[in-house]
């Protein structure tokens, strides 16, 4: 027996009033996404915020002024350094002796003058001595021409004046030439004692330059150097956190720098101290930043978020802390967030 055809299903009819409902809460969460990202947009155009901050000091490069191997290191890895401190010591051996090269130049110098000195003096004194026996030979020639003139005394004794006249005129040069020549004597050997002094005065600014100190408070970083090494001039191999420059760079984006003010206050949660929020003051804003990666440029690069489509640029903004944390610990590259609220 053939069973009979099945008969569909009528259709189920949706109330009306659950169709309703299901839209006003579409409605609903719509407008409440609408509300709150409107309240998003408002806040963040007049609240200024941003995470990428970072805290930041100045790093001294510590190099040499002169070469040599290291005998001494005074400090080790993080340790907290004073000014003046000392570092480490190059081998002063060289440098020792080249002051003591450089003192018995000056000694040989001095004795130098000392004799160019005196042989001026004997030059002056024998000067004088020509001059008067020059004078006296000048008044035998005058009579004796005289006298020969009138034939009172005889050809020879002129000639003899004369010749006396000549040599006493030849002493006077040869004690004035003496005289030129200790001066000059006297002017070579000053100079190269000037030039001896300067040596040594050179060669003892070397010798303490083999104590390298620290040039500023702060902490040893990355230290690497070993008793052994060698130092070598104006090459950096020691790096020092200063202690006194700590300060917080901000990244804010383009839109938030329009009522940034220097002086202002902001409010700043260190990654190294969260939990805290401690009171800073705006103390620079840049004036341009470089679009370019490439290094070595004298601007600033900071690169571009992503946020929705649009690229954001951001500007660097400069804040210090009124006071530092309790016990005093930043660390240099530290994550750091800020907020800054309108006037």
């Amino acid at each position: 027996m053939t069973a009979p055809p099945a008969v569909p299903a009528a259709p189920v009819a949706v109330p009306p009033a659950r169709s309703v409902s299901r839209l006003r809460r579409l409605v609903g969460v719509g407008g409440t996404i609408l509300a709150l990202f409107i309240a998003w947009e408002v806040l963040t155009y007049y609240v200024a915020y941003t995470d990428d901050a970072y805290v930041r000091s100045d790093l001294v490069a510590v190099a040499p002024e002169v070469t040599g191997p290291i005998i001494e290191l005074s400090v080790v890895d993080n340790q907290a350094v004073k000014k003046g401190d000392r570092l480490y010591r190059i081998d002063p051996v060289p440098f020792q002796l080249e002051v003591d090269t450089r003192q018995a130049q000056i000694e040989e110098q001095t004795a130098l003058v000392k004799v160019a000195r005196e042989e001026l003096t004997t030059a002056k004194a024998s000067l004088d001595a020509a001059r008067s026996s020059h004078t006296y030979a000048a008044e035998q020639q005058a009579r004796y021409a005289v006298l020969a003139s009138e034939n009172n005394a005889p050809r020879s004794e002129l000639d003899r004046a004369n010749d006396e006249l000549r040599r006493a005129t030849a002493d006077m040069t040869i004690a004035t030439i003496a005289i030129e020549k200790a001066q000059t004597s006297i002017n070579v050997h000053q100079a190269a004692l000037d030039v001896a002094k300067a040596e040594k005065a050179t060669a003892e600014w070397r010798l303490g330059k083999t104590d390298v100190l620290a040039p500023a408070d702060g902490w040893i970083n990355n230290l690497t150097l070993r008793v052994g090494d060698t130092a070598t001039v104006n090459i950096p191999n020691i790096g020092i956190v200063d202690a006194h420059a700590w300060r917080i760079m901000a990244n804010y984006k383009e839109y938030y720098i329009r009522p940034l003010k220097v002086g202002g206050t902001a409010w700043v949660w260190l990654d190294s101290d969260p939990w805290t929020f401690h009171k800073a003051r705006i103390a620079g804003i840049a004036r341009g930043i470089s679009r370019s990666p490439e290094p070595g440029m004298l601007l600033p690069y900071v690169a571009p978020t992503t946020d929705w489509i649009r690229l954001q640029r951001r500007i660097p903004v400069t804040i210090y802390l009124d006071e530092a944390p309790p016990d005093g610990k930043l660390y240099m590259g530290a994550d750091a967030r800020t907020v800054i609220f309108p006037r």
